[in-house]
């Protein structure tokens, strides 16, 4: 659920007005069965191991600026570590790339064998150069025109810490059929993040829904209609109870020009756990004007948004 900024597809026309979209939602919730609460309680067992696994131990994120970065774990150091050697060498940015230069008698491993010197693969490059210390390690990230280290702490007080999610309770009527309207060509939408850049985006099309007798739209975000969308939204819940970045909505496939939007699996971006993630915000298109309380709710005590 390695949430980055910048590989998304397509942006959404308008279709005939014949097009069918999901009925409004009924007043009483249709009963929740045995099968689909099993469903979700796996969902979210998933969704909480990879929040443990991948985003609650990252413990610092470095920008980087051109020349040498000296890093470790002395206060004097640019670049402070939690652990690991004093001094333990210097980052050295040079236009995109990144080397690293370690000092003697470090014990810092890529792939489990030693090293001194490296250029290190960013994560957009798909094989990201991971450098492993103990509990520690960390990688290159690009945002944009930013580049920097991301490290992860595997003894993370936040994994211990963790107290687990808080969803709405299950309510089916917020399960909707959408009919699937895809784009024409290679528009985009403008998809803001907490770094505060503005990112084109091109999309694949448009959910067109119906909640409460009013039609509502979403723009797909990176999906690819033959193995499910990926949305980022918000609703006036933002106001009381979820994140106020949005949230992220994840679907299976589209069949027959349809595709099940089942708001109860709507989640928070890994930046609501943590201050060293770089995750999208909902762009305009995407904010939506009803409240949809099912999903993942946000604790403003404790939330990092």
């Amino acid at each position: 659920m390695n949430l980055t900024v910048n590989r998304f597809m397509a942006f959404w026309v308008v279709v005939a007005a014949s097009m069918t979209v999901a009925a409004a939602q009924s007043e009483t919730p249709e009963r929740v069965d045995l099968a689909y609460q099993q469903s979700c309680d796996k969902w979210k067992a998933d969704l909480v191991d990879d929040l443990k696994q991948n985003w609650l131990p990252l413990a610092g994120l470095f920008w980087l600026k051109p020349g040498e970065n000296p890093f470790g774990r002395d206060a004097g150091n640019t670049i402070v570590f939690p652990g690991g050697p004093a001094r333990a060498g210097v980052f050295v940015l040079q236009g995109e790339e990144v080397t690293m230069k370690l000092t003697p008698d470090n014990h810092f491993t890529i792939d489990g064998k030693p090293v001194t010197t490296a250029t290190l693969q960013p994560d957009t490059s798909g094989k990201p150069t991971v450098v492993e210390l103990g509990s520690l390690s960390f990688l290159v990230i690009k945002r944009g025109q930013r580049v920097g280290i991301r490290l992860k702490d595997l003894d993370s007080k936040a994994v211990k810490d963790y107290r687990g999610p808080v969803f709405f309770p299950l309510n089916l009527n917020y399960r909707i059929t959408a009919a699937w309207v895809p784009s024409e060509g290679k528009k985009t939408v403008d998809v803001p993040n907490v770094l505060g850049d503005v990112i084109p985006v091109a999309v694949a099309g448009t959910a067109v829904f119906k909640i409460n007798g009013q039609e509502l739209r979403l723009t797909d975000l990176g999906g690819d209609p033959s193995k499910g969308l990926f949305f980022v939204f918000n609703d006036m819940t933002t106001k009381t109870d979820t994140c106020p970045g949005g949230r992220f909505l994840q679907t299976d496939p589209v069949v027959n020009g349809a595709v099940v939007l089942d708001f109860n699996r709507a989640y928070n971006p890994p930046c609501a756990d943590t201050p060293y993630a770089t995750c999208p915000l909902a762009p305009k298109e995407n904010r939506l004007a009803v409240a949809i309380p099912a999903g993942e709710k946000y604790d403003r005590t404790h939330g990092h948004q």
